[in-house]
């Protein structure tokens, strides 16, 4: 096979929404002769960028599906992933950095560090990703990287040091100054393609020279032979200043910061030279899996061809050829015909076709090596399955998937579309994790689950597109509960009598809150009041009763049922009457147990800069919410609160709205509290409306 793995680099393109990643993506495929066009975003040409092969995406100008692809950089192989920046699609993001091995940070040089660029680079330390801070848009009206470099250090905590200056800025932007070399640099040609050094600008002078010292201040931290030569004032050769910044990175402390303009084609090749110089290969990043035979203990993963192989399904598309699952090889290689185990499923496959894929198209190989992402056709499997072969039984750790935060009830307007709707549903909930749907057993709809308004528009848009599916959307629904507030005794006598064998059953006891789940049955029958062959059907009644309470149909939860006297009858007594004597006796106690209604609360976890924490605070004592913590940490604050689910629709937009975008919270289900006075009367109410 012979590729040399160390000339492989694996990286993401990560940032705040319209930062300029797709921007980027589409100069790197230029600069490395992978496109011989560059198409705009937003372009006047209609092609839209090569990476936003989605019709909608182009439409939108935004980026809704990661797209992969692999380009050459001065004989390096480097995979390159585009994100999203949207929170809604969270999921992309996530998925991304599992496989990545670095990732370049984009920040707009105006807007600096945002709140997706806080939330993104959470994600990169929670996977340990070493990353290139690139400050882009330069040419913009009011840039100023400065500014930006400081941000990441007091927003963000990261080492930020400024590895060039830009010459110019705004529309004077010309090129930039390399810190380590001392030369300027300057990008000729209609687009840029030409690099031209020369000496530094004499008003640049003392300034290069003020940030080059604080660069080798900051790097001779790193390596001990530049400390040594940099005290004895003796020249520091680039290698050295090189090894140092890549050993900083790799450890994640240290990010170099570099600067340019991706739409005016100023500074990309200088970032891919960064891409191969300061970021790892797949044999320098550490990597585990759990053996799933030995307790899920860890395991380290070597990226030598030799080995079993280990790889991750960690992305599933469904193109017209069928599915199409995205694998970052971990260990060992991947060939046509391997057998390999889905250790999840525990099922076996052999590997058919194999491709690299390029934004929406593909070319065939035959085999994948260490460390690579290629894509498989045609296996069965979930976001997020581990592939092993020779034996092994591992997992790789799971992605981290956030729970859905919003539903809507969707029905099809017709039978072709009720069909093309089931066909839609599974491919998307098998795409995306976040996206969840299910049949609402009470009102019979259809209801999709997903992380934002945006989330759930987007996909009901591309039913329409990609399955000519039309859908009417409604309102959220709450799954309230009902209970009882306290005991109750029940005697009743079910009989019937119509020619023949009639029926007849007697049962007595009571019914009890029970704080241990939703049900609990008690024989406590002396003597054999009830024959002992109708005790399950006494059982069997009660839990045909807790299905629909009295107050507004939905299932009873927390009771207990007990069985303590009864009567049979030799001839008209049988299993039937039973149950139908516990039903009747059930609702006769109903009524004087005093019921109630409960609703799920969710437990609530708001983040954002710090001076909106007025604001959040209010946002959710408005929403019945009770505010269990609040912490803060520099300028960033998080509250944490119990909150009504009823409470909580709409919220995704209230929020944004009132910290100008840059809140996002999380929230999950956390148990079922009693609903106030006020709210179960306009229920009840609600209920006996419709039932009129």
């Amino acid at each position: 096979m012979g590729v040399d793995i160390t000339r492989m680099r694996n990286i993401g393109i990560s940032a705040h929404i319209d930062s300029g990643k797709t921007t980027l993506s589409e100069r790197i495929l230029f600069y490395s002769n992978k496109i011989h066009a560059i198409h705009e975003v937003r372009g006047k040409d209609g092609v839209g960028a090569t990476m936003d092969h989605m019709e909608l995406e182009r439409e939108r100008g935004i980026t809704i599906q990661s797209a992969a692809t692999q380009v050459e950089w001065k004989d390096h192989t480097i995979n390159l992933i585009d994100t999203p920046g949207h929170v809604d699609f969270t999921i992309e993001v996530e998925r991304s950095l599992r496989v990545l091995d670095g990732a370049i940070l984009v920040l707009c040089a105006v807007g600096g560090v945002q709140s997706q660029s806080i939330t993104v680079d959470r994600q990169l330390k929670r996977y340990h990703v070493p990353r290139i801070a690139f400050v882009n848009k330069c040419d913009r009206t009011g840039a100023n990287p400065f500014k930006v470099r400081l941000q990441l250090r007091e927003k963000l905590g990261l080492n930020a040091v400024m590895i060039q200056i830009p010459i110019g800025l705004e529309d004077k932007l010309e090129g930039m100054v390399d810190l380590i070399s001392m030369k300027a640099i300057y990008f000729d040609g209609p687009q840029g393609e030409t690099i031209r050094y020369a000496e530094i600008p004499p008003h640049l002078k003392a300034d290069a020279d003020k940030y080059r010292e604080e660069l080798i201040d900051a790097v001779s931290m790193f390596s001990d032979r530049l400390a040594e030569l940099y005290l004895n004032g003796e020249a520091v050769s680039e290698d050295i200043i090189h090894a140092a910044i890549r050993k900083g990175t790799l450890a994640e402390q240290f990010v170099p910061v570099m600067v340019g303009s991706a739409y005016k084609n100023k500074g990309i090749q200088l970032l891919l030279d960064a891409v191969n110089n300061y970021l790892p290969n797949p044999t320098e990043v550490k990597n585990y899996a759990l053996d799933l035979d030995r307790g899920e203990e860890k395991k380290e993963l070597s990226a030598d061809e030799k080995s079993p192989t280990v790889a991750l399904g960690f992305k599933l598309e469904d193109g017209q050829y069928g599915q199409l699952t995205y694998v970052r090889i971990y260990q060992g290689a991947l060939k046509k015909g391997d057998e390999l185990q889905n250790t999840r499923a525990r099922k076996k496959f052999k590997v058919g076709r194999l491709v690299r894929m390029h934004s929406d198209s593909m070319e065939d190989i035959s085999e994948g090596a260490p460390g690579d992402i290629v894509a498989l056709f045609g296996i069965d499997c979930a976001s997020g399955d581990t592939f092993c072969g020779g034996g092994l039984n591992y997992a790789m750790t799971s992605m981290f998937v956030p729970e859905p935060v919003i539903s809507l009830a969707i029905t099809p307007k017709d039978k072709k579309s009720a069909d093309q709707m089931a066909k839609a549903l599974n491919r998307f909930t098998k795409e995306d994790p976040t996206f969840r749907t299910h049949v609402d057993s009470e009102s019979n709809q259809t209801i999709i689950r997903g992380m934002g308004e945006l989330h759930l528009e987007v996909y009901i848009e591309r039913m329409r597109r990609e399955y000519k599916c039309e859908v009417d959307t409604g309102m959220p629904q709450v799954a309230y509960r009902e209970a009882i507030t306290r005991r109750a005794e029940f005697s009743y006598t079910h009989k019937k009598q119509t020619g023949g064998s009639g029926q007849y059953g007697r049962v007595a006891g009571y019914l009890e809150p029970w704080a241990g789940g939703v049900y609990e049955f008690v024989d406590m029958i002396k003597g054999g009041a009830i024959p002992t062959e109708y005790v399950p059907s006494c059982d069997k009644g009660f839990k045909e009763a807790i299905k629909k309470g009295s107050l507004i149909g939905f299932p009873i939860v927390n009771i207990r049922c007990v069985i303590n006297d009864g009567q049979s009858h030799p001839v008209d007594s049988s299993d039937i009457a039973f149950q139908s004597a516990a039903i009747g006796a059930f609702r006769e106690a109903y009524g004087k147990a005093k019921p109630c209604i409960l609703e799920p609360i969710m437990k609530v976890s708001v983040e954002g800069p710090a001076e909106f924490q007025g604001n959040i605070f209010a946002s959710i004592n408005q929403r019945r919410g009770i505010i269990s913590a609040s912490s803060e940490d520099g300028t960033f604050s998080r509250v944490e609160a119990e909150v009504p689910l009823s409470e909580m629709f709409g919220y995704s937009t209230a929020l944004r709205s009132l910290t100008q975008g840059k809140a996002e919270f999380t929230m999950e289900f956390e148990k079922y509290g009693k609903v106030p006075q006020s709210v179960s009367d306009a229920l009840i109410k609600e209920f006996e409306e419709k039932r009129k």
